[in-house]
């Protein structure tokens, strides 16, 4: 675990740390010349018991709170140092304030410079400091006078520090590699190097992973772990990564970036959160608020949209979205601080929420209330909370990404009561069993009103109802609950046409026999290629209006389908089309329009109506000048002959 100082400049952070580790942690020139903290400075020491703790020193000055910040995120164990003759000083506070919003709770307090005050006088400043702890996560910790003049108190602290870390080196994380970088240089011989702190999963030699925000690719060479050489870094520790990469270079990786897994590469420039503004702020937050956002060793600048009302009082706790100039790595538990326009006094800190928001609808209740629910700490009982109110579902794949899930904690969530999970092939969906059934009563409900609208027509094809019922909702979750519903019989599927199962479509004898020996014959003479309607009419000597409008009423049926103006196919011919669509993506990746002119024998204007066809009814999509059959597309034709009845297709 990784210990972190904390305190007012000239406290002696740097002069304890020395003497619990033997480590001078000021290393820059200029740091020795001033006697001053301006970097963070890293120590390390091993334990009797076995392994290591690790150090961060940080500096006290209040120009370098940032640098503090970014020390501070990714400690277990704070030390914070308050000298005996000087007592709490405004770093002091600060310091304490930042460490609190961060949600650290283990740590102790060194009253430093005890050889240079009277036993009055430390008893004074321990009941000061006793009055700060008391309002925050460290209430608790134990106090120790100590003086690195003569040692007095350093054993007994550091005692208290080996004894109150416990050796994480055994611990194996199953979630994603995460690790905030603080520093990059390159070492002779060795090349890129960076260095942080290990927020989650672990990591090995040889291992692919990449930065973010800039999402550079990049390999391990190597590594060192609490500063040792190791074939495996765990969270917890600080790790040094032996990076390789050809679109590397140290001076372009910025503290503040992470290193992670590749499928944890979200940047982002907005996220929604959890804001919890101190109660000695000088003025309420309002709403587009300029701020400084410290986020994992990141240090930004954006603004504050207040979601919930315009302001947040002093010691309120509200709904924001942070809205960055800068994208940054963040995901759902990552703790943040805020500091005001001139990064001179913090303002508060929270917990992100959500690192990808929808850019509309910011305000909505039904979305607060889902933010609302995702502050829950607990994943199972946050996501049980969330599935009323997502109508649109939550995705496993968003959620185990976003919240950086290990592979038991998906399978609990795919597990919970009273939940519907759909589909695997990106990731899996997840409903309440409540909004489950109110879309499937939507879709029936929108089918019933289409059949009243439109008595003629057997209904819309699935992709129609879709973008009429459920537009919001992907095609496989559609899918799966038309599907449902067809299984319980509530809804029928002819072709590609749903309809409910009363729903009936009826020609007249005279028009059935029109069709049946007269039309019919001529459309799958050409299956292809078929006559229009003014060449058809011609052909039988009829009214063209009059042919065309029995043709529509026949494509409402489900019996022709109408793939451009004025040109309708039969089902036969379109089940023929669908197939070869779906061979040639097999063969060659995709339909093209060439190939499939081609097999078919027609004119290339005609197979791009085909496809275009295809496209607009969902059973392909568009990408670039190909046309793909994805897994979820449905066209499933049980073509009559030209002697099937037509004049009832209800079941």
């Amino acid at each position: 675990m990784i210990v972190g100082t904390a305190g007012h400049i000239d406290h002696g952070k740097t002069a304890l740390v020395r003497a619990l580790t033997g480590v001078d942690t000021d290393r820059l020139p200029e740091e020795k010349a001033r006697g001053i903290t301006l970097e963070l400075g890293y120590a390390y020491q091993s334990r009797e018991t076995g392994g290591i703790l690790g150090f961060i020193d940080v500096p006290g000055h209040e120009r370098l709170v940032h640098t503090m910040v970014a020390g501070a995120t990714g400690i277990d164990f704070v030390l914070l140092v308050v000298a005996a003759d000087d007592g709490p000083m405004p770093q002091t506070r600060e310091h304490l304030q930042v460490l609190d919003l961060l949600g650290l709770e283990c740590g102790a307090v060194a009253l430093t410079k005890t050889d240079r005050v009277s036993a009055q006088r430390l008893a004074e400043v321990e009941v000061d400091v006793r009055g700060l702890l008391s309002r925050t996560g460290l209430a608790a910790a134990p106090l120790f006078p100590v003086s690195v003049v003569t040692g007095e108190g350093v054993a007994d602290l550091r005692t208290h520090l080996h004894a109150a870390v416990p050796p994480r080196s055994d611990r194996i994380d199953d979630r994603r590699f995460r690790l905030a970088v603080d520093r990059a240089f390159t070492l002779s011989g060795t090349g890129i190097v960076v260095t942080g702190t290990v927020h989650s999963g672990h990591v090995r030699p040889g291992d692919l992973l990449r930065l973010t925000p800039s999402g550079r690719e990049a390999r391990i060479r190597g590594l060192h772990a609490q500063n040792e050489p190791a074939e495996i870094g765990v969270a917890g520790q600080r790790c040094a990564l032996n990076l390789a990469g050809s679109e590397l270079h140290h001076t372009e990786i910025r503290r503040g970036e992470w290193v992670v897994a590749p499928d944890l590469h979200l940047p982002t420039r907005r996220f929604d959160a959890r804001l919890r503004v101190l109660p000695d702020a000088a003025r309420a937050l309002r709403h587009w608020t300029p701020v400084h956002c410290h986020l994992g060793a990141a240090h930004l600048t954006g603004r504050v949209a207040v979601l919930e009302g315009d302001v947040i009082e002093p010691g309120g706790i509200g709904l924001v979205q942070l809205v960055l100039d800068e994208p940054v790595g963040a995901l759902r538990g990552d703790r943040f601080i805020l500091r005001d326009q001139s990064a001179r006094q913090t303002l508060g800190g929270g917990r992100v929420l959500d690192p990808e928001p929808p850019t509309r609808g910011r305000r909505r209740p039904q979305r607060l209330a889902l933010l609302g629910a995702f502050a829950e700490p607990e994943v199972t009982t946050a996501v049980a909370r969330a599935l009323p109110l997502a109508n649109e579902g939550l995705g496993l794949d968003r959620l185990a990404r976003h919240w950086n899930l290990d592979p038991a904690t998906l399978a609990d969530l795919a597990a919970l009561p009273e939940t519907v999970a759909v589909g695997a092939s990106a990731g899996g969906m997840l409903f309440s069993v409540d909004v489950w059934q109110a879309w499937q009563a939507r879709i029936l409900q929108t089918l019933a009103e289409e059949h009243e609208k439109a008595p003629e027509r057997l209904g819309p094809d699935r992709e129609r109802l879709r973008r009429m019922a459920a537009p919001r909702l992907a095609r496989p979750e559609f899918a799966a609950l038309s599907d449902a519903l067809i299984r319980s019989g509530r809804l029928m599927r002819s072709g590609p046409y749903m309809h409910l199962p009363d729903h009936a479509v009826r020609l007249s004898p005279e028009a059935e026999r029109l069709w049946r020996e007269r039309i019919f014959p001529q459309l799958d003479a050409q299956p292809f290629n078929p006559p229009r309607v003014r060449d058809l009419a011609g052909a039988l000597g009829s009214d063209e209006n009059a042919i065309r409008r029995l043709l529509k009423q026949l494509a409402g049926m489900g019996e022709v389908f109408q793939v451009a103006h004025d040109h309708f196919f039969t089902r036969s011919a379109v089940a023929h089309m669908s197939t070869l669509a779906r061979d040639l993506q097999e063969r060659e990746g995709a339909a093209r329009a060439a190939a499939f002119r081609d097999a078919l024998g027609i004119g290339r204007k005609v197979a791009i109506q085909i496809l275009e066809f295809f496209d607009r009814i969902g059973y392909c999509r568009r990408i670039g000048d190909e046309h793909r059959v994805f897994r979820d597309s449905l066209l499933d034709l049980d073509a009559p002959s030209s002697s099937r009845p037509t004049t009832d297709h209800a079941r």
